[in-house]
C-alpha cells in the first residue's frame, strides 16, 4: 500500500506533465507565465512520490510524504485557480501577463504596445473543452488529487499507529 500511494502519486504527476508537454510540443499550444506555473507543483509531488517509494522510510515518515504530497497538490489547485480566474475575468493577474488592450493613438504608442505585449497572454485560455480552459480542468485534477492523497495518508499515518 506504502509503494503504491506514493508511486500512484509519481505516476500520475509524471502523466500530467506528459500531458502538458504534449500540448505544448504537439499540439502546439504555448503556454503562458501562468501555465508554466502550474507545472511545477507537479514536477514536486514527483519527486516527493518516488522519494517516498524508493527511500527507506518507516510508515510514518510514508504518510507524512503523502501527506506533503496532498499539499503540493492543494498548492497546485490554488495557482490553476488563480489563473482559470483570470482567464475567465473574474479578478485581475498580473498585468505583465495580460493581453495588450486599447488601439494606438500614434506610432509610438504602437511600438510601447508592441514591446510591452507578453508572448502569450495568460488571460486568454489556448484551449478550451465545453468552456473550461486547461487552467480550470487544472483545478479540478490538482484538487481531487490533493484529497486522494490526503486520503492515502490518513490511511498510512493510522496503519502506522
Amino acid at each position: 500500500m506504502t509503494f503504491n500511494s506514493s508511486m500512484t502519486i509519481c505516476f500520475v504527476s509524471l502523466a500530467a506533465l506528459g500531458t502538458a508537454l504534449a500540448a505544448q510540443y504537439w499540439g502546439g499550444l504555448v503556454p503562458c507565465e501562468l501555465c508554466i506555473a502550474q507545472r511545477w507543483p507537479y514536477v514536486a509531488t514527483a519527486v516527493v512520490g518516488l522519494a517516498g517509494a524508493m527511500l527507506p522510510l518507516t510508515d510514518r515518515q510514508r504518510a507524512q510524504a503523502v501527506a506533503l504530497a496532498a499539499l503540493i497538490f492543494l498548492v497546485g489547485a490554488g495557482i490553476a485557480l488563480y489563473h482559470a480566474g483570470f482567464e475567465y475575468h473574474w479578478w485581475a493577474g498580473p498585468q505583465a501577463c495580460t493581453a495588450a488592450g486599447g488601439q494606438p493613438t500614434s506610432i509610438e504608442d504602437l511600438r510601447r504596445m508592441l514591446a510591452a505585449a507578453p508572448i502569450v497572454a495568460c488571460d486568454q485560455p489556448a484551449w478550451t473543452l465545453y468552456g473550461v480552459s486547461m487552467a480550470g480542468f487544472n483545478v479540478v485534477a490538482s484538487a481531487v488529487l490533493a484529497a486522494l492523497s490526503g486520503q492515502a495518508a490518513l490511511q498510512l499515518w493510522r496503519k502506522s499507529a
